[in-house]
């Protein structure tokens, strides 16, 4: 263990009961500031003013209407192409199919020119300007059309050679698109390779794709109109719980009821869960500020009652009644501000704090007040607890320095001292003469002192047990084995585990 040696020089103005504050003079203590004042609430005008992030029914519109345009978008590009494609690969068939018909009926006459042994079966190729049109063309030769072109010739791509069906669109003739497909073959009997081109007009074609593609856009239209309003219902359905815990929480503030017990649907049910935690949480709150008030002005009562007796009756030691008496209010106030400013603090969110460094800090203090003890600390000098640093000097001073008051000199701290359990325990002995059992619970009263002999008020370890119970923590008396005196069991719980 760690032994220090005290100061000579005492320092004036100390409180007897809290070493606290003796750490807050010397500038060891660094706690966290006071936050002053809770925060004003929010008038309705305030509320109505007050930043959003936006409405979160058209937040889900906007999400479902920009997905389902991506999607039908994308779905009418690739049906349309697809049926698009379909339509084509229908009409190319049919002229490959009267190109091949052509093939068969063509052969070599004795001039070296190409004739057909047999007519097409289609009428519309005799019929001029039909729409629908074949030519043979050889190199060499005179092109042999059908009727249909009457005076008219199709132009030829002669730069390649199509041994393959070859469709391509041509705009050859003025207001008249075509659809062509070309191949070339060499017949038995000649060595020209002759060009079989068939053409057709693609107004029969275009006017297909058309009536695809305007049933394509007012369906999806219907399905983009029906998918917006679903999204719309959903959203609204969807929202309505929501709705529902604003009524109820309007309803709380208006009834004065102090719970949710709408049923609601169980993705809704952990915010009600959570909000009725709030709620008894801010009565638990409003209850304990109740009683610590009227505790408050209980505590207060007598000692005014004292002064006012007193100066009714012009009595002569008045002064000291009066500095007496103010000494014992400040000592309550102080006490309920401790608790109040724990409460305060708790609510803001967990700290992190080192015990060993807190620890440290007060026993430069209550050195100073007790220069002849002697303060051993040891234990564990990693381990930080979730409470305030300023919460945590006013326990440990409290505790260390009544065992420096009531012991017989020798303060022993033990950090984490029991590292098996859950919380961190810090054990506080002395070589006292140590507490009676029976009278172990009654100590922590306020105004109860044992000891009328050393002077005091009796708050320290009322101070203590309330700002760790608020912290979720406790305190006990026990007697120790090393010291033969007091020992007094601290548990606060660890930073992170709360």
């Amino acid at each position: 263990m760690d032994s220090a040696t005290a100061s000579t020089t005492r320092p004036t103005r100390r409180g007897p009961d809290d070493a606290s504050d003796a750490a807050l003079e010397e500038g060891a203590v660094t706690g966290a500031p006071d936050t002053g004042d809770a925060a004003h609430p929010l008038t309705p005008e305030e509320q109505a003013e007050a930043p959003h992030t936006g409405s979160l029914a058209r937040r889900m519109m906007l999400i479902s209407a920009a997905w389902i345009l991506v999607l039908l978008l994308g779905g009418g590009i690739a049906l349309d192409r697809t049926l698009t494609n379909l339509v084509e690969r229908n009409f190319d068939e049919q002229l490959e199919y009267v190109q091949t018909a052509l093939l068969s009926s063509a052969e070599i006459g004795p001039d070296g020119e190409v004739l057909l042994y047999r007519a097409l079966g289609d009428q519309r190729f005799l019929e001029p300007n039909s729409g629908v049109y074949w030519q043979i063309s050889g190199e060499g030769h005179e092109p042999f059309p059908s009727r249909s072109l009457w005076d008219r010739s199709l132009q030829v791509q002669g730069d390649h050679i199509d041994d393959d069906p070859h469709y391509y669109d041509s705009n050859q003739f003025a207001d008249e698109p075509l659809r062509v497909v070309e191949r070339s073959v060499i017949l038995p009997g000649s060595d020209t390779r002759w060009t079989f081109t068939v053409a057709s007009a693609r107004d029969e074609l275009d006017a297909q794709i058309t009536r695809i593609r305007s049933i394509l856009f007012w369906s999806f239209v219907v399905l983009a109109v029906g998918l917006l309003v679903l999204a719309a219902l959903q959203s609204y359905y969807g929202l309505r719980p929501l709705r529902r815990v604003r009524l109820a929480i309007q309803r709380i503030r208006s009834t004065g009821r102090n719970r949710v017990t709408d049923p609601l649907p169980l993705e809704v049910q952990p915010l009600v869960e959570e909000l009725n935690a709030l709620l008894e949480h801010s009565e638990k709150q409003a209850e304990e500020a109740r009683t610590h008030a009227g505790n408050l002005a209980h505590a207060l009562k007598t000692p005014l009652t004292v002064l006012t007796n007193a100066a009714t009756a012009q009595s002569p030691d008045l002064s000291t009644a009066v500095m007496r008496e103010t000494r014992t209010m400040q000592r309550h106030v102080d006490h309920h501000l401790a608790r109040a400013r724990a409460v305060g603090r708790r609510a803001v969110g967990h700290a992190r704090t080192s015990v060993w460094q807190s620890a440290q800090a007060v026993q430069r203090a209550v050195e100073r007040l007790y220069p002849d003890s002697r303060f051993d600390i040891d234990g564990n000098k990693e381990v930080e607890v979730a409470i305030e640093r300023q919460d945590l000097d006013e326990i440990l001073g409290n505790l260390i320095e009544n065992a420096a008051k009531y012991g017989g000199g020798t303060v022993f701290v033990t950090i984490d001292a029991e590292p098996a359990v859950e919380a961190c325990v810090i054990w506080v002995e002395d070589d006292g003469t140590g507490i009676p059992e029976d009278e172990r619970d009654r100590i922590f009263d306020r105004g109860v002192r044992l000891d009328t002999g050393k002077p005091g008020t009796g708050l320290g370890l009322a101070i203590v047990r309330d700002v760790a119970e608020i912290y979720g923590g406790g305190v006990d008396l026990a007697e120790s084995e090393d010291l033969g005196g007091l020992l007094v069991r601290l548990s606060l719980p660890r930073a992170g585990q709360v």
